[in-house]
């Protein structure tokens, strides 16, 4: 079983920036991908921004410019820096893990606000 932690989410006003931290932790597992969605109220889940174990990184047209996922090094642990922030990125982010199994696992979410 893989547990993802989220971290990092709150309130900030149009134009402020925020960093988004998710640890992985659990039994045995290899991923073969991690990223972030996001789900407005009313709204699909979405995809905000991916990285693949190669640190290959694909975003969110909406997003590009503004977001940036990384991965730490030696680490289950991966960041969205937000920047730029709009009220239209009001949202609960959420990570995703996807194993080379195929199975996914996804965390428990962080409520972003932006303030216009």
């Amino acid at each position: 079983q893989v547990q993802l932690v989220e971290s990092g989410g709150g309130l900030v006003q149009a134009g402020g920036s925020l960093r988004l931290s998710c640890a992985a932790s659990g039994s045995s597992f290899s991923i073969n991908g991690m990223g972030w969605y996001r789900q407005a109220p009313g709204k699909q889940r979405e995809l905000v921004a991916t990285i693949t174990p190669g640190r290959i990184t694909d975003y969110a047209e909406s997003v590009k410019g503004r977001f940036t996922i990384s991965r730490e090094s030696g680490k289950n642990t991966v960041y969205l820096q937000m920047n730029s922030l709009k009220p239209e990125d009001t949202a609960v982010y959420y990570c995703r893990l996807t194993a080379r199994s195929g199975s996914f696992y996804w965390g428990q979410g962080t409520q972003v606000t932006v303030s216009s």
